[in-house]
């Protein structure tokens, strides 16, 4: 509870004086725990406070007793998101090494999330993931996926990116975000689109010039569940020119990557095109790029499909978005725990057994 308290000491309790029955990092740790045993909402923590008293009494006092789903709800919706944000970057802090190697940035919409009755679109959540550690790293919300342009630069102020790499789609792919990354030490690798019309035009044709002279490719091909997919990448250093052009910050590379994939008879084919901060061979060109598809397949598929993120219900306040951060919490703890079983059936045995849910909370 120490190390709790430590990590969440600068959080402000939101309630009124004469409304603190129950202590707030009390309520945090219940919630917490909530979800580490695959809970999804106040409710669930109102009903687990209630099965598991004689675990929790271990290391809570519960002077007030059960606190009720009400509670709960109250306080996320009332929470300062800033600040619980700010104890995560604490608790991060903690908990995890040195980020190092591929830091993936993208986008996650909270689809039940809006709210009719305000006319409050769906929470939309920007998060930085590292995809060698498999931790969440950090978060920003918007209120629209428009706005990850502005959510971007302050996700990334929050981070040391010394020695990584940065991966962001399309839509990131801005000067500013660019030279963010260069005077925070990091590296970036961004998918380039028409929103750099001029830029993205100049690099596909330079790329994709038959007469240009092919430098170093590098190929692989993987086959599963009846498809075969092969990538290939290829990197140029020649770019003087375009920096000519273009003075895009730092730029010191461009590439493309080429995926065919063949399902039955069906064959698509599909390019991909990069701005590159350091130099790098092709093979780890193709490394950097696809490794920034594990925030989709380990942080978004799995808070939608494990955490049963998208069915959350909470629209009020601030509550959104605190429950996200919470399952955060909850599932970097549940990634670093060793065991070699899915994050699914972990947080079934913590449901099931007190001794790993000990083991577990323990890891804070």
């Amino acid at each position: 509870m120490e190390g709790f308290v430590a990590c969440f000491s600068g959080l402000e309790d939101p309630r009124a004086s004469n409304a603190r029955r129950h202590d707030l990092h009390e309520l945090l740790l219940i919630a917490l725990c909530t979800f580490l045993c695959g809970g999804e909402s106040c409710v669930d923590m109102a009903d687990f406070a209630v099965e598991k008293e004689a675990f929790l009494r271990e290391f809570l006092a519960l002077p007030g007793g059960f606190p009720s789903h009400d509670t709960f709800s109250r306080v996320f919706r009332q929470l300062d998101p800033e600040s619980f944000r700010a104890c995560f970057q604490t608790f991060m802090a903690r908990f995890a090494e040195a980020c190092h190697g591929v830091v993936a940035v993208d986008g996650k919409s909270l689809r039940r999330s809006f709210d009719t009755a305000s006319a409050r679109s769906p929470l939309h959540m920007v998060s930085a993931w590292s995809c060698e550690q498999r931790l969440v790293l950090g978060q920003c919300a918007t209120d629209a996926k428009s706005n990850e342009i502005t959510a971007i630069p302050k996700l990334l102020a929050m981070l040391a990116l010394n020695g990584t790499i940065v991966t962001i789609d399309a839509m990131g792919c801005q000067r500013t975000i660019a030279q963010q990354i260069i005077d925070q030490g990091g590296d970036y690798a961004l998918a380039l689109k028409d929103n750099q019309a001029t830029l993205a035009l100049d690099a596909r044709l330079f790329l994709d010039d038959p007469a240009r002279t092919a430098g170093p490719v590098h190929t692989t091909i993987d086959a599963d569940h009846g498809r075969i997919e092969t990538r290939t990448a290829t990197l140029s250093h020649d770019i003087g020119w375009l920096q000519d052009i273009h003075a895009w910050p730092g730029l010191a590379a461009i590439g493309k990557i080429t995926r065919q994939r063949e399902f039955g008879r069906k064959t698509s084919t599909e390019t991909a095109y990069y701005l590159l901060s350091t130099p790098m061979n092709p093979a780890r060109f193709a490394e950097v790029a696809r490794a920034h598809w594990g925030i989709e397949n380990s942080l978004h598929w799995v808070l939608d499909v494990t955490m049963n993120e998208d069915k959350a219900r909470n629209r009020l306040d601030n509550g959104p978005e605190n429950l996200a951060i919470l399952r955060h919490i909850a599932l970097n703890i549940i990634t670093r725990e060793t065991t070699k079983i899915s994050r699914r059936r972990k947080l079934k045995k913590a449901g099931w057994s007190n001794e790993f849910l000990r083991k577990l909370i323990l890891q804070i």
